[in-house]
């Protein structure tokens, strides 16, 4: 890698995947720029929930060890809560059994069938990462600085374009007309902020048969509420009848939701793709373009064994 390393890398996208790509380069000693079109508070990331889960994300048989060694290292993370913004919290996966689940699961420590006073039916007890998005992204991003890499706001319309031997696509939804990648589509989520009326476990069972599901996320700055998936819609604009079922949702399994001031309303479309595209891509001119993107509703989950895989991708591409 030393003959390469004065070679610059340009990270196009500012969210988990692009900032987390970025510090594991930067960290080794590239030295890396990220382009980013919104400020880090501003992209799809900073909407999410976020609890580590293998959540609608593709291919199954490389997404258990991405996910298990982000999950490394949110534990590790979890020790500066205040600073990185991961907690280790325990809760509830409703409607799931672990011989349901691929074997990463059963690396999983200590994840076990819910007992009977934890939920009313099959689930998943779990102590797992939940993480605050509003501290977290700001965290990475000076993580990125201290190791060096900068970040500028700029506006990409053309990835052949940018100025670099290597360029990283973590594009996300923008990826759809960036590459272009016709695969790639919104799939629109829905949630409600309100104040905490005490609860410390989060939760969340999906339902499977349709768009909606159900889930709650003690955070710093309130209680999140989930939640809809809803495939090729694009809006950003809250729903107020979703926003009610949402919850009713929730209300149902704590009664005590019900009652809680609302504080806010978010919509985030989460990158989705039949399976997350990370691989090598040699230009014309020689120059590289590796993508990691398509991470749909599991780019915090997987970010970390991506951004491992992209920077060992972009090594090769210096080599």
């Amino acid at each position: 890698m030393e003959s390469g390393v004065r070679d610059e890398v340009i990270v196009v996208g500012g969210g988990v995947i692009g900032l987390t790509t970025a510090v594991v380069l930067a960290e080794s000693g590239v030295r890396v720029r990220v382009w980013t079109r919104d400020g880090v508070e501003l992209t799809t990331s900073a909407v999410a929930g976020a609890l580590w889960w293998p959540y609608r994300i593709e291919p199954e048989a490389l997404v258990g060890e991405w996910a298990l060694q982000s999950l490394g290292v949110y534990e590790e993370l979890a020790a500066r809560p205040e600073e990185t913004g991961v907690r280790m919290v325990e809760g509830v996966q409703g409607g799931t059994r672990l011989d349901e689940l691929g074997p990463w699961a059963r690396r999983v420590p200590g994840l076990r069938a819910a007992r009977a006073g934890e939920y009313g039916g099959d689930g998943l007890w779990g102590r797992l990462p939940l993480i605050d998005m509003s501290a977290h992204l700001p965290w990475l991003r000076d993580r990125f600085l201290r190791a060096g890499g900068t970040v500028e706001e700029v506006s990409v319309t053309d990835l052949t374009g940018v100025p670099a031997p290597v360029v990283v696509n973590c594009t996300g939804l923008a990826s759809l007309d960036l590459v272009p990648d016709p695969s790639m589509r919104p799939v629109r989520g829905q949630l409600v902020v309100v104040e905490n009326p005490g609860i410390t476990t989060w939760f969340t069972a999906a339902e499977h048969a349709s768009d909606t599901s159900t889930y709650f996320f003690p955070q710093p700055f309130g209680l999140i509420l989930g939640g809809t998936a809803d495939d090729d819609v694009w809006s950003t604009e809250p729903d107020p009848a979703t926003a009610e079922a949402i919850v009713a949702r929730c209300a149902a399994v704590r009664p005590e939701i019900a009652t809680a001031r609302v504080l806010a309303h978010r919509v985030g479309l989460r990158p989705a793709r039949p399976a997350v595209r990370l691989e090598r891509q040699v230009l014309p001119d020689g120059r590289v373009l590796v993508h990691n993107y398509g991470h749909g509703g599991a780019g915090i989950t997987v970010a970390w064994g991506c951004a491992r895989e992209a920077a060992d991708l972009v090594r090769t591409g210096r080599d």
